[in-house]
């Protein structure tokens, strides 16, 4: 099998983009800088000196936990798979000869994120973003990691403080079509995720 063209390589990222994959989506639908300001906050002593190499963008640390976490995996396979995978490169914004952070960087940049207590306040933010766009997203393992959309609820004012008070309306009960369309257990509270 012969080289690989520059042409080739175009055209493979054009059939990518024609899929509107899942993480296209994500790109799209989540404003990533929103969260540089967040992210700030655990390099907020200001560098001694500009020598040595320069640090590596947070927003695309925070893209790759995003990542590891969608998919499911390690610290190693997500450094495997953000060189592997154009999809993965696409996403982060690297290109073939860019090099991606290795799974070391990554623990680091969690830990970081863990003891300024910025996880839950990070994933919140994007999970909102997702909520905004009428997705969720879904754990999974590489082949079946999904953004699904979730059903509008619809519910009165009413309804909505009976289902704060931990009760099921009424008026549902009485209709069990109604009552398998909706989701009593949805709450807008904070989620832990667990690392």
């Amino acid at each position: 099998m012969g080289q690989q063209g520059f042409w080739d390589v175009e055209e493979r990222l054009e059939k990518l983009a024609q899929k509107q994959a899942m993480l296209q989506r994500l790109k799209t639908i989540v404003p990533w800088e929103t969260f540089r300001p967040i992210l700030a906050r655990i390099h907020e002593k200001p560098r001694k000196s500009q020598a040595g190499r320069k640090p590596i963008d947070p927003v695309l640390l925070f893209k790759m936990l995003v990542l590891q976490k969608l998919y499911n995996i390690s610290d190693e396979e997500l450094e495997y798979q953000v060189n592997d995978r154009l999809s993965f490169m696409q996403f982060l914004d690297l290109g073939l000869e860019d090099s991606a952070p290795d799974a070391t960087t990554v623990w680091s940049f969690r830990d970081q994120l863990q003891t300024h207590d910025l996880v839950d306040e990070l994933f919140e933010q994007f999970a909102a973003y997702l909520a905004t766009a009428g997705y969720q997203a879904q754990d999974g393992q590489i082949v079946d990691a999904t953004l699904i959309p979730v059903p509008k609820q619809r519910n009165t004012r009413a309804e909505n403080q009976t289902i704060k008070q931990g009760e099921v309306p009424s008026e549902w009960q009485e209709q069990p079509h109604k009552l398998a369309q909706k989701d009593v257990e949805a709450r807008w509270t904070k989620k832990v995720l667990v690392w």
